[in-house]
This record gives structure tokens, C-alpha cells and sequence, in this order.
């Protein structure tokens, strides 16, 4: 790796100022797990002249209900997600979720604010500069997307823009499931936006300045039941495929709430409204799982090498809904 100047960052506010003062040219690391990678193999336009540690800030690694509302520090660990007794008794679809990334050896380092910011995995993107040279793409700030002509296998079929690389982000798709809110704080003060509008196709919503401090769920009522899903190459150490995440509540025999999201098919995670809505007053049989299945993946629009991923987003979407009977 190159020379960089490393500032271990005592506050959120400190960390948010230093982000400011560097114009672009810094990075936080908390894990490391995905800037590491990113910094050896010099695949960024312009490498950073510091890197702010953030692990060390205190108050930002909790799992606690209050107010209403389910509260992730961005700190935590996904080792601690996955173990959590109250994720695993009352949010199963994000202990699940946690649990399916990578190794323990990651999740004992990775924080879910990581995860959630984490790089794209496009090999042109990811392609190491020590290897032939640098190779320029739309992500990183000029000319075409190369995965749009070249192989294209493992990218989006569904909202690609200039980029069709899709989110890897597993905590991601089970949050959006929950119609999870991400705080984000700058020495200007706090917003929130939500999970699946964290993301688009050229990165994500983080202004200069901006870090992320908590994620926030709805309380659930406890009469939920959640299916998170994967498929990878490899078990369990490769990124998704495709992955689908799903919250119903039935009562009375018939679906009363449903929703559905999908991953690893679009930029950032996709909630299916139309396969959502035709499940509301009906049983969760084969059949409505078929029906729901075939309208999450209406409007995909796949590239000249990753139809195939319809047929398994589909699959899984099933799977996940008859898990819920």
C-alpha cells in the first residue's frame, strides 16, 4: 500500500470533521475488511491521503429496543448481530443475515455500518492496478460500463444505470425487508434516509462529511414470520448470487402483510411491490408463491449473461414464502 496519513478519530464529530477538512481524500475504517482490500489493490481514482480509524468511538456498537424502534449502532459487530439474543428471538431475517456473510473470522471485525457502505465487487471495478494498469469505468468517474459489453454475469438485471454493479450488502436486503432507516450525521446535523434509498447506481447516498451512525427498524408486533435466503458458489464464504429476504404476517389463514426484498440483482436492494400486494388476503400456498415470484422479477431487464439470475431470484422468493406457511 501506499503512504497515508492515519488519525484515530475520538468522536463522531471529530471523525465527520476531519472528512470535511480532507475534501474527498480521506476514508473511515472500521473493520477494514473491504477498504484494506481496496487500498492494496489501488483500484480507486484517487488514493486517499488519510484514513480516520472510527472502531474506537464509543456508544456506537448497541442492539437495544427503544422508543418504538429497533436500534443498530453502525459499530456493532455482525458477530454480535448474528448472536444477539433479541435479533435472533424478535428479528430473525437480520441475525440470519449476518450470519450468512462471509467467515467468523470477518464477522468478528466487519460492523454492520461496513457492511452496509461496503464497495461493489465488479472485477473491471476491482480490477488491480498492479495488474496491466488501472482500468477506467463509469463508477470511477469516466467512460462506459464495461460489464455492459464484457462479462456481465454476477451484475444487475434490474435498475442498472451507467453502472450495473450490484449492492453485496446481505444486511442491506434484510433491513429493506424491514423498512429500516439509516441515520447519517455531518457536523451539519443529522438526516435519515431509508435503506433501499441508501443505494444507487453509482454509489450511495453519503454526502462529504457524512458517516453513518444507526440503523433503525420498526418495532415488530411479534406475529411476523422472516426467511432470509442465499445463494451463492460457495458456502458460506462467497458473496449472493442472489438473495431474498421476506416479512409476512398471516392470521386467520390469509396474508395480512407482506414484503418482500430482493438482492444482488439490483443496485442497491429491491422491495416488490407487486409481489407484495398480490399476497394481501390470500393463503401462502404454492400457488400465490408462484403468482408473487413471477411479478417480483416482472420488470428485470438482464444482460447479455445473467438472465439466469431470474430464474433463481424467482426460486428463492418461492422458498422463502412457503417458509412462512
Amino acid at each position: 500500500m501506499r503512504s497515508f496519513t492515519h488519525i484515530n478519530a475520538r468522536t463522531i464529530g471529530e471523525a465527520c470533521l476531519l472528512l470535511g477538512r480532507y475534501r474527498g481524500k480521506a476514508r473511515l475504517n472500521a473493520g477494514g475488511t473491504d477498504l484494506l482490500t481496496v487500498l492494496k489493490a489501488e483500484i480507486l481514482p484517487e488514493y486517499p491521503q488519510a484514513i480516520i480509524n472510527v472502531k474506537n468511538i464509543p456508544g456506537l456498537d448497541y442492539i437495544i429496543e427503544d422508543g418504538g424502534l429497533l436500534r443498530i449502532g453502525a459499530l456493532t459487530l455482525l458477530s454480535d448481530a448474528a448472536r444477539s439474543p433479541l435479533l435472533r428471538e424478535r428479528y430473525g431475517v437480520l441475525a440470519e443475515a449476518a450470519h450468512s456473510v462471509a467467515t467468523p473470522q470477518i464477522r468478528n471485525v466487519a460492523t454492520v455500518g461496513g457492511n452496509l457502505c461496503q464497495n461493489v465487487r465488479c472485477w473491471y471495478y476491482r480490477y488491480p492496478g498492479q495488474i496491466g494498469g488501472f482500468m477506467q469505468c463509469a463508477r470511477k468517474g469516466s467512460g462506459p460500463c464495461l460489464a455492459v459489453r464484457g462479462d456481465n454475469r454476477y451484475h444487475a438485471i434490474m435498475g442498472g444505470k451507467k453502472c450495473f454493479a450490484v449492492c453485496p450488502s446481505d444486511m442491506a436486503v434484510a433491513l429493506a425487508a424491514l423498512d429500516g432507516r439509516m441515520t447519517l450525521i455531518s457536523p451539519k446535523g443529522e438526516r435519515t434516509v431509508s435503506v433501499a434509498d441508501f443505494f444507487n447506481p453509482m454509489g450511495n447516498a453519503l454526502k462529504r462529511g457524512e458517516m453513518v451512525r444507526e440503523i433503525t427498524v420498526p418495532q415488530l408486533k411479534g406475529q411476523e414470520k422472516q426467511v432470509f435466503l442465499k445463494f451463492t458458489l460457495r458456502k458460506p464464504v462467497d458473496f449472493a448470487i442472489v438473495s431474498v429476504a421476506t416479512v409476512t404476517t398471516v392470521q386467520g389463514g390469509l396474508c395480512t402483510d407482506a414484503r418482500i426484498a430482493l438482492g444482488a440483482v439490483a443496485p442497491g436492494p429491491v422491495r416488490s411491490g407487486k409481489g407484495e400486494a398480490m399476497l394481501i388476503g390470500r393463503p401462502l400456498d404454492e400457488e400465490a408463491a408462484l403468482q408473487s415470484a413471477e411479478l417480483a422479477l416482472s420488470d428485470a431487464r438482464p444482460l447479455s449473461k445473467n438472465a439466469y439470475k431470474i430464474e433463481i431470484a424467482k426460486t428463492l422468493v418461492k422458498r422463502a414464502i412457503l417458509h412462512c406457511c
